[in-house]
């Protein structure tokens, strides 16, 4: 077996402008619905672009919005209130997972308070789109989403991916990290279930307000818009990444 050299970066480009932010990541994954959400808080919150994430590991592709190309995996923040965002336009390839956990416990754990990872979940029934469950790394975390009203998992399951590879990283390295799992379509980008836990989860525990009313009012266009996001992603999963992507609820589903 060879050594794992592949390393991952942080690459600073302005100043943290709070004190132990909360963390929200939003990497693409099932039903874009991390990377769907976090977009919209990251842009009415106004978060200021802080740093980026590089890698070998990462796709030799450039991502471009509004004329500008702009970084892979960014790093965003704000101080009122005090968050941080972790985004990314392309879906993280398996061999990068385990060089960006490291340097995001590394590099950017000692800037952070906590951490809060949205993990899609393929929805079973029309009912159950947008139910939301949490599972915490720590007992105050999980006292936290009890305060917030979130149930929290009762069965056994597991998260794979690069949001699992985080949530790993953190519990290894006693980093208070919350992980919500969002019932979502099937097979299709899902800006209702990333309202959904928007309204349902995060506003209670990082006590914001978002205004989720774009994610209806623009759903259509948000769907056409990470399509190619999830072709990629589905196109990953296919090529046998889906034990490691997909979030299983029940150990023997």
């Amino acid at each position: 077996m060879t050594e794992q050299t592949t390393k991952a970066s942080f690459e600073r480009v302005a100043d943290i402008p709070a004190d132990s932010p909360t963390l929200i990541e939003g990497l693409p994954g099932h039903g874009l619905v991390a990377a769907i959400a976090v977009d919209q808080i990251t842009d009415q919150l106004g978060l200021e672009h802080c740093g980026t994430i590089t890698s070998e590991a990462f796709p030799p592709v450039v991502t471009f919005e509004d004329g500008l190309v702009q970084d892979l995996v960014r790093v965003s923040a704000g101080s009122d209130p005090a968050v941080m965002s972790l985004e990314s336009d392309l879906a993280i390839p398996q061999p990068a997972f385990e060089p960006l956990s490291r340097c995001v416990l590394e590099d950017l754990a000692d800037e952070f308070g906590r951490a809060i990872f949205l993990a899609g979940a393929p929805a079973e029934a029309e009912e159950q789109l947008g139910d939301v469950t949490g599972v915490a790394t720590t007992d105050s975390i999980r006292d936290d989403l009890v305060d917030a009203g979130i149930p929290t998992a009762d069965d056994r399951g597991l998260v794979g991916g690069i949001t699992g590879s985080l949530v790993q990283e953190c519990y290894q390295a006693d980093v208070p990290a919350a992980l919500l799992i969002v019932r979502s379509h099937p097979f299709l980008p899902d800006p209702e279930a990333a309202k959904s836990v928007i309204e349902t989860a995060l506003e209670p525990l990082v006590d914001f307000d978002i205004d989720t009313t774009a994610l209806d009012e623009q759903a259509d266009d948000i769907q056409q818009r990470m399509q190619q996001v999830a072709q990629q992603y589905q196109q990953i999963t296919e090529e046998g990444e889906d034990q490691q992507q997909q979030v299983q609820t029940g150990m023997f589903q």
